[in-house]
């Protein structure tokens, strides 16, 4: 009688325990489905692809009119044009010289203005409020203003596209500062780690993502404001090019500008994203 019990519990245990284990992978398939998934190859240029897919179809199918949106074949051909003509070249030199000055400028005053309120009270209250007017004015808006300050020339564009950058980085640092832990000040504080060592050690590791999403807005800021900027008073850069296009309805070299400021955005954003993989290697996120 014992026997027939013992086996009987046996099995009816091995059914159960086989739910349960199937159950449990359930689970954790249903906890994996919710991620994601792994990144695609080359993820960044399928929507690009795409678009100039549908307007290549388009041009060819006759639905657009070539003298507003050219074809992106007759598009090619002009930017071929122009870069063996020599226009090109210079013009691309010119807007990289331009965007890259005031890059340095608005990059270098981000940072230490953010370092300076985020890491003092007193620096806070001089600098914070300041930016944050700043903010609230339009900066196109002061290109008159910097005009007479500066003059006409190179100096007053550079201020300009420093300031475009340098405030979506101070406000994204800032915050990121901001936004650290204070019990990690504390645990700091009960090991004994000098101003030096909290800093790199707590600061840098806790600032360094919304470092990186202020610099990606920057580096895009710097292109936005440079189209504007070259269309007053340049005699060469692709915003330049594209204010005489405009003049004389070429409608295939304004694209050919678009089309290059893109391409840099592109570029510069997807370098600043590999650098932060890099840097922020130790992050377990979404998008790793």
């Amino acid at each position: 009688m014992t026997t027939t019990t013992t086996t009987t519990t046996t099995a009816t245990s091995v059914p159960v325990k086989a739910v349960e284990e199937k159950t449990a992978v359930r689970r954790r398939g249903r906890r994996r489905g919710l991620a994601p998934g792994k990144r695609l190859p080359a993820s960044r240029i399928i929507g690009p692809a795409l678009f100039f897919a549908l307007w290549a179809a388009a041009s060819a199918a006759g639905q657009l009119d070539p003298a507003a949106i050219p074809a992106p074949w007759t598009v090619l051909k002009t930017a071929g044009r122009l870069w063996t003509s020599g226009t090109l070249p210079t013009d691309v030199l010119t807007s990289l010289e331009r965007a890259a000055y005031g890059f340095a400028l608005g990059l270098t005053a981000g940072v230490v203005l953010a370092l300076v309120a985020g890491l003092s009270r007193i620096g806070e209250a001089l600098v914070d409020g300041t930016v944050q007017l700043n903010r609230a004015i339009p900066t196109l808006g002061l290109i008159p203003l910097f005009i007479l300050w500066l003059g006409i020339g190179e100096t007053f564009k550079i201020a300009i596209i420093a300031i475009v950058v340098y405030i979506p980085i101070y406000l994204n640092l800032h915050a990121a500062l901001s936004g650290i832990d204070h019990r990690y000040v504390e645990l700091a504080e009960v090991q004994g780690l000098s101003r030096l060592q909290f800093i790199r050690q707590i600061v840098i590791p806790g600032a360094l993502p919304g470092f990186f999403v202020g610099l990606r807005l920057g580096v895009t800021g710097s292109w936005l404001s440079l189209v504007v900027l070259e269309q007053i008073n340049a005699t060469s850069g692709l915003g330049y090019m594209m204010f005489q296009a405009q003049n004389y309805g070429q409608s295939d070299v304004i694209l050919v500008g678009l089309l290059i400021y893109g391409v840099f955005g592109l570029a510069s954003d997807s370098a600043v994203r590999l650098i932060e993989r890099r840097v922020l290697s130790w992050r377990r996120t979404l998008s790793s």
